[in-house]
């Protein structure tokens, strides 16, 4: 008879996915604002053992990453909760510092996970302009003003003052990493902070991550078949879901595209 009444297990469960920061006109995307009261509602669930994570990201925004990083480890610390996350098709650059934040991680064998490390790419319309006969005037206060302006030729200066900026936030991802996963990380021929990625099984070698498994089975074998998984997502506003619907305009394709290019470097 006491059975019968014995409370079920719940289990939060977020759920992560997309470009992050990079979100464009709709919020579609991950950003700090958009998950704080999801991230704050599902470490509120009294008694629950611990909140599930399941990421799906290439990355995106380092500082927006590093929000959501902070602010998770911030109520893991104060609810005194196990954070569990879950890697879905790709956790990679922000995607797996946003990762990181889990106690433990999990991923399909076929995941991507990685690529720790920063990028910054544009284009240079220099020539174009030239051949169809463009002048680019450029008047600022403050003589870095016009750094790597795409319609001018690069300056040497410019390039390596972008390449410090790189590096600081290059460490400080791999400060994240370290700290999370710190004797996990295996001592290989691997230069893991190259921002190269791996599939989910040779990331599970590597240390990055620490078993495969997918987030219902892995719950339900630490918790029991009757755990409750309950979902907390970010939900699209009445005005996203009609516009959304619509025939996209410039700016909308735009940011399509844009996203579809950061999914692309994975192979997604």
């Amino acid at each position: 008879m006491l059975s019968i009444f014995k409370k079920k297990i719940i289990v939060p469960h977020i759920k992560l996915s997309g470009v992050i920061g990079n979100v464009g006109k709709f919020k579609q995307g991950i950003d700090f604002s958009g998950q704080e009261e999801i991230i704050s509602k599902a470490f509120s669930v009294k008694k629950a053992p611990c909140v599930a994570i399941t990421i799906n990201s290439p990355g995106g925004s380092p500082v927006q990453s590093h929000l959501i990083y902070s602010f998770i480890r911030q109520h893991a610390k104060k609810s005194k909760k196990k954070v569990i996350v879950f890697a879905e098709d790709v956790a990679a650059s922000g995607g797996y510092l946003i990762a990181c934040a889990g106690d433990e991680i999990y991923a399909n064998s076929s995941s991507i996970i990685g690529s720790i490390g920063v990028i910054y790419s544009s284009f240079g319309f220099t020539e174009l302009i030239k051949k169809i006969g463009i002048e680019r005037r450029v008047h600022t206060a403050g003589k870095n003003k016009s750094t790597l302006d795409p319609f001018l030729d690069e300056k040497k200066e410019d390039i390596e003052r972008l390449k410090n900026i790189q590096l600081d936030l290059h460490k400080d991802f791999i400060n994240v990493v370290e700290k999370s996963r710190s004797s996990k990380l295996k001592n290989a021929e691997v230069e893991l902070f190259s921002g190269e990625f791996w599939s989910g099984r040779k990331a599970k070698e590597l240390g990055l991550i620490d078993e495969i498994g997918n987030a219902s089975q892995v719950l339900k074998d630490k918790f029991g078949e009757d755990v409750i998984i309950k979902k907390f997502e970010k939900s699209k506003s009445w005005l996203s879901r009609k516009l959304s619907s619509s025939n996209y305009n410039i700016d909308q394709l735009a940011n399509i595209l844009e996203e579809r290019s950061v999914w692309q470097k994975y192979g997604l």
